[in-house]
């Protein structure tokens, strides 16, 4: 007698949590694309100053085996955008402290155990000596630990100290030279930012529409804790005009750095204002405050603004029309406010409105035309 087989058992797991494990493999995918395109242009940076510094030590300088000048060019490149020029520096100094210690001592000492220790641990003395940063310091200890477990070292002391001096000067050079996408990364970022002041409207019209004070609360959380873009906008604008002061070639850019970097100010306002709104349409719902009806479109239409406004700032272009249509929303709101409203509607329409304003110098209107689109409540 036949025995017969058994049924396939069917798949403990739901199919949607398949399809929502393929959708975050795939945005997983794309976000690694992106960052590399991202770093793309720093990497080349790196392998260029590497190969740059090893050829000059080895051809100019006659060194057998240059190994820290490559070292300290990749090493001082690095992936970070942040102050790259003074971590740049940083690393130089601190390769040379640390390779200059580590030789000078081995060169007395000998290599072991007890050298090793004892390098590191003079190497980044001396660098906190020098009031040096983080950064600094550690390169120091790593430089010397390398030194002093080399076992067999095929160059002189001042010739490895030479290298390192050598491959950091090429990444001052290549970093100075070549900034990485001097316009690029702070109009990325101010775009982002303005994308993500669009979310919390959206999320500030669904909050007034359907008075959920959790929804409000969670946006304002979010507003609080989710600032990425806006802190690291002044930051990376002013190390790109560093860069361009020191690059012969990126002078021409300076002009629309500087006016993205003025973006951070009307920017935070906005934020400002918007956590503001969303703190009172908590407390709207959670008293039972009457909010007008408008409110949740003037903030819908202004979200959907706001979207097209990052949009602009990433193209690096002035959008009239969606300047002329959030001038629109300012004077909607102003009538709005001239009807009787409560404490919590009067704040709400307030902050709309003062949002508006900032917007505006955002996409590109002075202070004065920006306030004039939005006259004063009568």
């Amino acid at each position: 007698m036949a025995v017969p087989r058994p049924r396939a058992v069917a798949h403990a797991w739901p199919l949607g949590w398949q399809v929502r494990v393929g959708a975050r493999g795939r945005r997983s995918a794309r976000d690694r694309v992106a960052r590399l395109r991202r770093r793309g242009p720093n990497i080349l940076q790196c392998a260029l100053a590497g190969t740059l510094a090893w050829a000059l030590a080895r051809y100019a300088l006659g060194h057998e085996q240059p190994f820290f000048a490559p070292v300290a060019a990749v090493v001082a490149l690095g992936q970070a955008y942040e102050g790259r020029l003074r971590r740049t520096a940083e690393v130089v100094v601190g390769v040379a402290v640390g390779v200059g210690v580590g030789e000078l001592l081995v060169s007395q000492l000998g290599s072991g155990v007890w050298q090793l220790a004892l390098v590191v641990a003079l190497s980044m003395s001396l660098a906190v000596l020098l009031d040096a940063g983080q950064l600094l310091v550690t390169q120091a200890g790593v430089q010397a630990a390398i030194v002093t477990a080399l076992a067999a070292p095929v160059t002189t002391g001042v010739d490895r100290w030479v290298d390192a001096l050598v491959g950091g000067s090429v990444a001052l050079a290549v970093a100075a030279l070549l900034p990485t996408a001097p316009l690029q990364r702070p109009r990325r970022l101010a775009a982002s930012a303005t994308a993500e002041l669009a979310e919390l409207l959206a999320e500030a019209s669904l909050a007034a529409r359907d008075a959920d004070g959790r929804r409000a609360r969670a946006a304002l959380e979010r507003a609080r804790t989710d600032q990425g873009a806006y802190e690291a906008l002044g930051p990376a604008a002013d190390e790109a005009l560093a860069g361009l002061r020191l690059s012969p070639f990126r002078h021409r850019h300076r002009p629309g750095l500087v006016r993205v970097r003025d973006l951070a100010v009307p920017l935070d306002r906005g934020v400002r204002n918007v956590r503001v709104l969303l703190r009172r349409l908590s407390v709207a719902a959670q008293s039972g405050e009457a909010l007008p009806a408008e409110l949740g479109g003037l903030l819908d239409d202004l979200a959907v603004l706001t979207t097209q406004l990052s949009e602009a700032v990433l193209e690096a272009r002035r959008d009239d029309d969606v300047l002329l249509d959030l001038a629109e929303v300012g004077r909607r709101a102003g009538a709005l406010a001239d009807g009787p409203l409560g404490l919590s509607a009067a704040v709400c329409v307030g902050q709309v409105r003062s949002t508006v304003v900032d917007l505006l110098q955002v996409g590109g209107w002075s202070d004065a035309q920006s306030l004039a689109a939005v006259p004063p409540v009568r």
